[in-house]
């Protein structure tokens, strides 16, 4: 592990969203910062924007920088802020990595370029290129599936050699391989849950955060949980709590997950404005769903 990190990563760290106007045009920079103060008032412990969550391959050049400064304005140093970093070339994710060093964030989040799956080791050199470019701790993003790129979890632990590459979201419904990092291999790289459905096992496991989309819209929740699970260790009460938040993770992961997140937003009475194409709002089907879900879950009142 290297010593790069400003603030301790550990805790709930919620993937966010990015506000758009109401015809999708253009960033909602007062909406964002609502958003945050929300999120810190609810007991979050960190942010992840430009992520999947945050719709990052819908942005443009400037506003992919202006979404991450803007977090990193809003959160104000009380939380840390893990920019999430991704592009198709070495050149691209190093410049984006160092706008994000240079304006405050606290780490990135770093995914491999997607569409040609790369070798183990061209994922290597592409990720020390990227390290050795920023004096920030880098989170990397395994999302097999959307890069293609599935490691074994002896090959994860193998990425924490490189300095700076101290973390990992493991966006993978791996739960035997989740649990073999979390077992065996802490002392080469921190392994965060970043499956929506596994949390539980994960924190439970002894995952010090979790990504976690749901998070955003209802953020009380998720760190009323971690609380009861990672803190004060009550196992019999943190079941409970997640039968709810599994149900809210569940649903998150049956539809296109930006659109759930805008839709929950929206119906908790916190829109942060549409998706951009070619995602498409929920269905009236799929809206009714959640709303039940979260009406259930005591975040909406049963009549609403």
């Amino acid at each position: 592990m290297s010593n790069r990190a400003k603030k301790e990563l550990k805790g709930i760290l919620a993937a966010v969203t990015t506000p758009f106007t109401a015809d999708g045009s253009a960033v909602d920079e007062a909406n964002l910062r609502g958003q945050v103060e929300r999120l810190i008032a609810g007991g979050i412990h960190g942010i992840v924007p430009t992520g999947t969550s945050g719709e990052f391959l819908s942005l443009s050049d400037e506003e992919y920088r202006r979404v991450i400064e803007l977090y990193v304005e809003a959160a104000a140093g009380r939380i840390p802020v893990i920019a999430g970093v991704g592009a198709m070339t070495n050149a691209k994710a190093i410049e984006l990595a160092q706008h994000a060093e240079r304006v405050g964030a606290d780490a990135i989040m770093l995914v491999p370029p997607f569409y040609d799956p790369m070798t183990f080791e061209n994922l290597k050199a592409f990720l020390k290129a990227v390290a050795e470019s920023i004096e920030l701790p880098i989170v990397y993003y395994n999302v097999p599936g959307a890069t293609g790129i599935a490691l074994s979890a002896e090959e994860i632990a193998e990425l924490g050699e490189i300095e700076g590459l101290d973390y990992l979201k493991n966006t993978s419904d791996d739960a035997v391989g989740l649990t073999e990092l979390l077992v065996k291999h802490t002392d080469k790289i921190k392994a965060f849950n970043g499956w929506d459905t596994l949390t539980f096992l994960g924190v439970s496991l002894g995952a010090e955060a979790s990504v976690w989309g749901a998070a955003g819209v209802v953020p009380e929740l998720a760190a009323r949980f971690w609380d009861t699970l990672a803190v004060r260790k009550d196992l019999a009460a943190a079941r409970e709590q997640w039968k709810s938040l599994w149900e809210i993770s569940d649903f998150l992961e049956s539809v296109p997950y930006p659109a759930g997140l805008k839709a929950g937003l929206e119906l908790i009475g916190h829109p942060a404005g549409p998706v951009r194409a070619p995602l498409q709002e929920l269905s009236a089907a799929d809206k009714a769903r959640f709303e039940a879900i979260l009406a259930k879950a005591g975040v909406l009142p049963v009549s609403a």
